[in-house]
């Protein structure tokens, strides 16, 4: 991939849609030369700009946009002012091509003067590791890695090849994670898990002896946690994605591809499929089994195991506030009304049961 230089100094390189087409398997309708310099949203999109249209709300946009060239389907490219890019799936396109534009800067093989690096570590020689890290004994980070500034990583720890973990990051001991993962700042990997027994005054810690492990391609959100194992290893599938602010406690077991949005709270020993995807806000309780495909939507809370896929709720919409008060005083005399309907239902058949 040969970019265009640009002589202006606020723009490095440019693309040319003839190369970001190759990229995602489109095909032109318009002028393969134009020059991209940015990605930009389809309303406000400028001439040097490539965008796309993904929803059938934002067709009505597409006739109106300034933007060079815009990745849409067959049905829409008709729409296109300048240049359109036909794809299956413009989303899908989109988001390969959003890599070319990315903010940060590439590896630079070096580790800070102010970095602490144990002598027993292993380093790799093209891994960049920033000002104020802390790398423990016997930890193993492997080719093009990078450690954000002020990140520590305790003992026993390995990184696998183009994994990044960004500023202030916090990896406890015996955390492992796969090749070309992305950990945001904030995150907390390898805590103790919520464990403690019941004693005559106050808990017993239970200690927490099993570590972290994360398969590749996952990235991790900003103030994310995934607690170590109480006993054997709290394990990330491949892919899997999580949102910023997530809470994964000890010995849960997410599968592949697996997506949760912030917020979510995922409680011990859950086993959650693969391929699932787990909206804000929600909530899982602890020792349950979600089957692989199933989906859950934002502010559920999840407490019994759910073994055949699709799309599960929980709770109430929103409505207005002195409506919701009602209904809760009437959520709370379901039983009682269940019951009533039950004895009416018995007497009604006994009345049957005499007419004949």
């Amino acid at each position: 991939m040969e970019p265009f230089k640009c002589s202006k100094k606020w723009v490095s390189t440019l693309f040319s849609v003839a190369q970001i087409a190759k990229f995602v398997d489109g095909r032109i309708e318009g002028a393969a030369e134009l020059a991209i310099n940015q990605l930009a949203p389809l309303d406000s999109a400028e001439f040097g700009a490539i965008t796309f249209c993904a929803q059938a709300k934002f067709v009505s946009q597409i006739s109106t946009s300034q933007a060079s060239a815009i990745l849409v389907t067959a049905e829409n490219s008709h729409l296109v002012k300048n240049t359109a890019i036909i794809v299956d799936n413009p989303y899908l396109a989109f988001a390969k091509v959003s890599q070319w534009f990315d903010w940060r800067s590439p590896i630079q093989a070096k580790i800070s003067s102010r970095a602490v690096v144990a002598k027993s570590a292993t380093i790799a020689n093209t891994a960049q590791i920033c000002a104020g890290v802390v790398i423990g004994e016997s930890v193993i980070v492997e080719d093009g890695c990078y450690i954000g500034a002020n990140t520590v990583i305790g003992d026993q720890c390995v990184l696998g090849a183009g994994t990044r973990l960004e500023a202030n990051v916090s990896v406890y001991q015996d955390v492992h994670l796969g090749q070309n993962c992305i950990v945001h700042s904030g995150a907390v990997l390898g805590a103790d898990g919520f464990g403690f027994a019941k004693q005559a005054k106050g808990w017993q810690k239970i200690y927490q002896l099993g570590g972290v492990r994360i398969g590749r391609d996952v990235e991790i959100g900003a103030g994310t946690t995934v607690d170590r194992g109480a006993l054997s290893h709290t394990f990330i599938g491949d892919g899997v994605k999580l949102d910023n602010q997530v809470q994964i406690a000890h010995n849960v077991h997410l599968g592949n591809f697996t997506a949760i949005a912030g917020c979510t709270a995922i409680a011990g020993s859950t086993h959650i499929g693969e391929n699932c995807t787990i909206a804000g806000l929600s909530g899982v309780t602890g020792h349950l089994n979600i089957v692989a495909g199933t989906h859950i939507t934002a502010m559920s809370l999840v407490s019994h195991s759910i073994k055949e896929a699709g799309v599960y709720s929980s709770g109430t919409g929103i409505e207005k506030h002195q409506s919701w008060k009602r209904n809760v005083v009437r959520f709370r005399s379901l039983d009682k009304w269940v019951k009533r309907i039950k004895s009416l239902e018995n007497e009604m058949q006994k009345l049957s049961s005499k007419k004949q």
